[in-house]
């Protein structure tokens, strides 16, 4: 695998770090008044889900991570495992555990596409779109004049996550969602 050196370090680049693939999540140059200039990087470890920050020398390099990024459609879950099929053709099944699926859990849908990190042929990370559509299963009824100007009240979805929604959203509605800020968008 190619080596990436600090200046190269960009969110989103995988590389190994202790023996296991990590994601640069913020990467900051800092050069001191006096001293050398190091880079300050915040990493997510793709196995265990850990974020830590580390510094490296302006110069040092680190070994990118032999991951793949496939797009799969996630078919079910039988509790221990979720199941995705690859879309590229191949219909290659992976069955993820929880620790790889982890926060993305609340967004999991039935014949949506996903993206799976695998690493050594095994799902290790699984990341949802970013806007997915969802029905709203549970929430209070919006009355009118409850508030002088706009308000919001929780909503549950169909995979479990809560929501802030506006006041006329109903039992039954079907709405868009932003997976990277848990925020309503819209009605789909």
């Amino acid at each position: 695998m190619a080596n990436y050196s600090t200046n190269e370090f960009k969110p989103g680049l995988k590389v190994m770090l202790d023996g296991d693939p990590c994601s640069i999540l913020e990467n900051e140059y800092v050069k001191p008044g006096k001293g050398q200039a190091f880079n300050r990087v915040k990493v997510r470890n793709l196995k265990t889900g850990r974020v830590n920050e580390r510094t490296f020398k302006s110069g040092d390099s680190l070994e990118g991570a032999d991951v793949m990024d496939r797009e799969m459609e996630y078919l079910y879950t039988d509790g221990e495992f979720w199941h995705f099929m690859a879309t590229d053709g191949s219909f290659e099944q992976y069955g993820a555990d929880e620790k790889a699926v982890g926060d993305c859990m609340n967004w999991m849908k039935e014949q949506v596409v996903y993206t799976v990190t695998l690493f050594n042929g095994a799902p290790i990370a699984v990341t949802p779109p970013n806007f997915v559509e969802l029905e709203v299963v549970e929430t209070d009824p919006g009355v009118r004049g409850d508030t002088s100007g706009g308000g919001n009240k929780p909503a549950k979805l169909v995979t479990g996550a809560v929501v802030k929604v506006p006041l006329f959203i109903n039992t039954g509605d079907v709405l868009k969602v932003d997976t990277r800020s848990s925020e309503y968008v819209g009605r789909a």
